[in-house]
C-alpha cells in the first residue's frame, strides 16, 4: 500500500466506512477467460470500503499524481487507449463487472457485507490536469454513476480531520493533518 492509498483509507474510516487496502480478488478460470486474461494472477484493488449506511461496497482506484500532469479526461472517456491502460476498471466494462461481482462474492462469503450490497467504482486523485479535464471528468462520472474524489474533496476531508471537534486519532494522516492545518490558539 502506498501513502496516498493510506490517506484515502483514513478519510473513509473517518466517514464511517470499514476499509481494506490492497485487496486481492481471486478469479476463476472462466472469469479470466471472460476478461481475456487467461493467465492473470489475482487482481489487486487499491482500496475497498463498505458502508452499512448506504449498503455500498466502493472499489477505489487511487492515483495521486501530486507532482505530475494529473488525471486527464482522455484516459477515462475512451478517446486515448494508451492512457486508458492506467484506468482499466473504468475503461473496460466487462473487466469491471467480473471483478466487482467476484469481489462482492468474496466479501459476502466472508461476512464482510450482505448479498444486497451494491458496488460502486470510485477514483481518488490528488490532481486533475486542467479545468477542462475537471469539467469533463465531472460530467463523465455523473453519467456513469461513479465517484470522483479530487484534490478539493481530499482537502475538505483533511480539514475536517484537523478540526479539534474531530478528536484525537492516533493515525499518521490525522496527526500530520492536525500539525499542518490546525490554527494556533488565541492568546
Amino acid at each position: 500500500m502506498n501513502a496516498f492509498e493510506q490517506v484515502v483509507s483514513d478519510i473513509l474510516r473517518m466517514e464511517g466506512y470499514w476499509v481494506r487496502n490492497s485487496v486481492k480478488v481471486t478469479l476463476t478460470k472462466n472469469e479470466k477467460d471472460k476478461i481475456d486474461r487467461p493467465s492473470s494472477p489475482r487482481w489487486e484493488l487499491d482500496v475497498v470500503a463498505y458502508s452499512g449506511r448506504d449498503n455500498i461496497l466502493r472499489i477505489v482506484e487511487c492515483k495521486s499524481y501530486m507532482d505530475s500532469h494529473g488525471v486527464h479526461l482522455r484516459g477515462l472517456d475512451g478517446s486515448d487507449p494508451k492512457e486508458a491502460k492506467h484506468y482499466k476498471l473504468f475503461s473496460d466494462p466487462t473487466l469491471y463487472k467480473v471483478i466487482s461481482n467476484r469481489l462482492k462474492a468474496q466479501f459476502v462469503k466472508s461476512g464482510a457485507c450482505p448479498s444486497s450490497a451494491r458496488t460502486k467504482l470510485c477514483l481518488a486523485c490528488g490532481r486533475i490536469a486542467s479545468e477542462r479535464d475537471r469539467i469533463g471528468l465531472e460530467m463523465l462520472f455523473k453519467k456513469k454513476k461513479w465517484d470522483l474524489w479530487d484534490e478539493h474533496w481530499l482537502r475538505n476531508r483533511l480539514e475536517q480531520m484537523a478540526d479539534p471537534a474531530y478528536g484525537y486519532e492516533d493515525q499518521i494522516t490525522a496527526i500530520v493533518t492536525k500539525l499542518l492545518l490546525r490554527r494556533k490558539p488565541k492568546k
